[in-house]
């Protein structure tokens, strides 16, 4: 591998122990190695994040970058995409970002099948802000919001990328890199909307170490182009259920299939290119 190390000057601040340092190092040898085998050149890549904790992730990786505002990385990705199908472009979005005001953007990509890769750390919480709740949040989740607990169920995010149309749907964990570096790779090398939801802990508000150590499990002679199989593993686990008994939260690739992008689409509708470029424009001022 080269000798390349992507690493910055910036001063990680993320407190010792959170997830989200699983998910840095295991993007930066999955990167690395697409380089190094000739795939995929570090100045094609794009990375592209929110707001939250999870967003300083390209602050640490020495690759172009771009943050967007509050829920919006998807659409900036989709833009970016669109202005160049060369590039490969890489969402890191948290659970607040993109199943709260990001949703509506999340469920469109996953239609569209926009040919980028969404990576969710989803530690359950508003980790920045010390502690709200979010929509995977569980149900009586106490927080700052919700000091008595809040009777509201979670969504299952996986469920909804599948339902919504994603060709690529997968879940991680932040105790498991080799899982995660695998994952990444084909995630990336999919080609069409790959999303990647990350059980990444808070260790500060939301310690899920436990509970996740002794539910998780890695999926195991399982067809990921199986449409039904695919349903069954992802309704699994509802993000809300507390029984430790039995492992129960499969990780792994749950579904992958082959179709026609957004961006071939779009280049094939037969619009100039200086048409095509003020429908980009215009979709991104629509969503910012």
């Amino acid at each position: 591998m080269t000798q390349l190390k992507l690493d910055t000057d910036a001063k990680i601040t993320w407190c010792p122990g959170c997830g989200n340092f699983a998910i840095l190092n295991a993007i930066k040898p999955v990167l690395l190695e697409l380089n190094d085998e000739g795939i995929l050149p570090l100045e094609n890549v794009v990375l592209v994040s929110g707001i939250g904790c999870h967003a300083k992730i390209v602050d640490y990786i020495d690759i172009n970058s771009f943050y967007s505002i509050h829920g919006r990385t998807i659409p900036v990705a989709t833009g970016i995409k669109l202005a160049n199908p060369e590039l490969t472009v890489i969402c890191f979005t948290g659970d607040g970002d993109a199943y709260a005001e990001g949703l509506d953007h999340l469920i469109f990509a996953a239609k569209r099948n926009v040919n980028i890769t969404t990576i969710i750390h989803n530690n359950r919480v508003y980790g920045l802000t010390t502690g709200q709740y979010t929509p995977t949040s569980p149900t009586n989740f106490k927080g700052k919001s919700t000091p008595f607990g809040l009777d509201v169920r979670p969504i299952n995010p996986l469920d909804i990328a599948f339902t919504s149309g994603a060709t690529f749907i997968a879940r991680g964990y932040s105790h498991g890199i080799d899982l995660l570096k695998d994952i990444f790779k084909k995630a990336v090398l999919h080609q069409g909307f790959s999303f990647v939801d990350v059980l990444q802990v808070c260790v500060s508000f939301f310690n899920m170490y436990q509970y996740y150590n002794q539910n998780t499990y890695r999926l195991e002679e399982h067809d990921p182009e199986d449409h039904d199989a695919a349903y069954e593993k992802i309704r699994e686990w509802d993000y809300n259920s507390n029984d430790c008994a039995t492992p129960h939260i499969p990780l792994g690739i749950f579904y992958r299939e082959d179709s026609k992008t957004f961006e071939t689409n779009f280049l094939n509708s037969g619009l100039s290119t200086e048409d095509r470029d003020l429908e980009i424009k215009a979709s991104l001022k629509s969503y910012l």
